[in-house]
Formats: C-alpha cells, sequence, structure tokens
C-alpha cells in the first residue's frame, strides 16, 4: 500500500494537478495550513479528506504530522506544486511490490519549471530529493529546508526526465519575491538564533558567493536569461537573510571604513573574475587566447 503526502498553503491553481496525478496511491493524506482561498475545497471535491495544521511559513512541521496519519507501508511525499508522470507511478509501483532489497528509501530526480523553463543547470538538476520511502524510515527536522534524518540503505533513481517529480517552481518575478520575503525572514532568525553576527563581509561576499556557485561553477549560464536571473535572484536572497540579521540587531550603527570596504569590494571582483576566466578557459578559444585567460585567472586569485 502506498500512502501519498501533501501539504498545502493557497495552493488551488495547482492541487488539482498534485492529486490527480496521485491516482496511482492507495491513500492521500493531505495536511493543509490554513488556506484562505479554495485549495480544501477542491481537494473535498476530488474525494480527498484534509487535516488542518497550524500555520508555520515552512512545509516540514506539516509533513512530520501527515506521517504520523499514513496507513501505508510506502509513503511518497509531495508538495501541492509538483506532479507525479506516469512513467515514475509506475516505476514507484513496481519499487513497492517487487522489493527485494534492503532499500528503506529513494531520492528521486525533480524536474523544476521556472518562468516557463525546465531548469538544466545552476544547481537545479537533478535535485534529488528523499520523497518515496518505507514507513518509519524518514523524518524532517521542525526547520526551513530541513534535511530528511533517514534510517537504513538508500538509493538514488536514475536522472531521467521521464521518471522525475515534475516541479510547477516560480511562474513569476513577484512570486519569487514573496517567497524570498518570507524564507529569508525565517533563515535570518535561525542565524540569529545560532549566534551568527552581522559583517560588512558577510554583506558583500555571501551573495557573490551564491552568485559564482550558481552561475559559474554549476552552469547556469548554460540555461540564458533564465540561469543568469535564478543566480542573480539566488544572490538577491541572500543578501536579504543578511540584511536581515542587521535588523535583528537593532540596526547597530558600526563606522564604515573606506578603505575597509574597498579591500572587500576587491576581493568580491577577484571571485567574479576568477570564475569567469576558469569558465571561458573550457571553451579552448586556441592557444594565445587561453594563456591571456590564464594570466587573467592568476592575477584574480583570491585563495
Amino acid at each position: 500500500m502506498i500512502s501519498a503526502v501533501v501539504q498545502t498553503f493557497n495552493e488551488e491553481n495547482n492541487i488539482a494537478r498534485c492529486l490527480t496525478s496521485l491516482a496511482f496511491t492507495d491513500e492521500i493524506i493531505l495536511v493543509d495550513m490554513g488556506s484562505t482561498d479554495r485549495t480544501v475545497e477542491k481537494a473535498l471535491e476530488l474525494g480527498v479528506k484534509a487535516y488542518q495544521h497550524p500555520y508555520t511559513g515552512f512545509v516540514e512541521p506539516a509533513r512530520n504530522f501527515a506521517l504520523s496519519r499514513v496507513r501505508g507501508d510506502w509513503i511518497l511525499v509531495i508538495d501541492a506544486d509538483e506532479e507525479v508522470p506516469r512513467k515514475l507511478a509506475d516505476y514507484l509501483i513496481k519499487l513497492k511490490d517487487g522489493q527485494a532489497e534492503a532499500i528503506n528509501y529513494y531520492r528521486l530526480p525533480r524536474k523544476n519549471l521556472v518562468f516557463g523553463k525546465w531548469i538544466k543547470h545552476a544547481g537545479w538538476w537533478p535535485d534529488y530529493q528523499i520523497r518515496f520511502f518505507k514507513k518509519g524510515t524518514v523524518s524532517w527536522i521542525d526547520k526551513l529546508h530541513g534535511v530528511p534524518i533517514t534510517m537504513g540503505e538508500g538509493r538514488e533513481l536514475s536522472a531521467l526526465p521521464e521518471y522525475a517529480l515534475i516541479h510547477h517552481h516560480y511562474e513569476s518575478i513577484e512570486q519569487y519575491l514573496e517567497r524570498m520575503n518570507r524564507y529569508s525572514s525565517i533563515q535570518a532568525k535561525e542565524l540569529y538564533l545560532n549566534n551568527r553576527k552581522f559583517s560588512l563581509e558577510s554583506l558583500i561576499l555571501t551573495p557573490v558567493n551564491e552568485f559564482v556557485k550558481r552561475f559559474f561553477l554549476n552552469e547556469g549560464y548554460r540555461d540564458g536569461i533564465h540561469g543568469l536571473a535564478l543566480s542573480l535572484l539566488q544572490s538577491i536572497s541572500e543578501s536579504a537573510v543578511i540584511l536581515k540579521l542587521w535588523e535583528m540587531s537593532s540596526f547597530r550603527q558600526d563606522p564604515l571604513s573606506l578603505n575597509h570596504y574597498r579591500s572587500v569590494v576587491k576581493k568580491e571582483g577577484k571571485i567574479r573574475n576568477y570564475w569567469l576566466y576558469n569558465e571561458l578557459l573550457k571553451k579552448k578559444y586556441g592557444f594565445l587566447r587561453d594563456m591571456v585567460f590564464r594570466i587573467l585567472r592568476k592575477i584574480n586569485s583570491y585563495a
């Protein structure tokens, strides 16, 4: 028996698609966190019972609550803006029925559709998520994007698009910014409670490191303007977290030395330039140009 777990908050535009894709499961446990739209009404119309859980701003507490209500020996966890394609559904049934190995949980690849495009780089693919597991072997830490606690052996499904969860992620810049505001507040509070201190270095270097990781190391540029936009937005999100951490220290009025600022900005420029030339060297433009890029990369070494 497969039980599906779904958490919702104002998902009236997504819930029917999500629940319809779960027709292959034996039970659906939907936990709503106080939706003010027609999410629950639409779920009830599809014959799905909805439980209520206090709003927390993130899904992990509601997810754990749902896990305590399931009856199936295998559990599939899915967000309301996700869907299970037919081939993945058939494969999960085979895994459940033909399970002879001691595998307790599976990491499923996930296709993130952002601003109308499947994002294949910048850390967004294959975006493995622990979502299919035996009852009692996986739970979540009650914190934003908490790492699952697992028991026993796990396995990754092959990163094939037809066997991946489909995630209808951000549909607009406005939606991204709305979630960014909520998530960055939660992240800043967690940092504050862990005694993380605001600094000029963190304000300037944390966002640039996030951009470098997304756009250069994870080759976000291969997704075109989508990759650039997402890398910049992730960088802005990191800036918001650090600035909200500053706010929690009552906007501490430390003096700003221009020489200190200059040294930090200089390092920030070196970080961006180093990884730019590092990526350009992968293109093999020819001996002379590659030599120039190696020299420029060396000049911008910041380690």
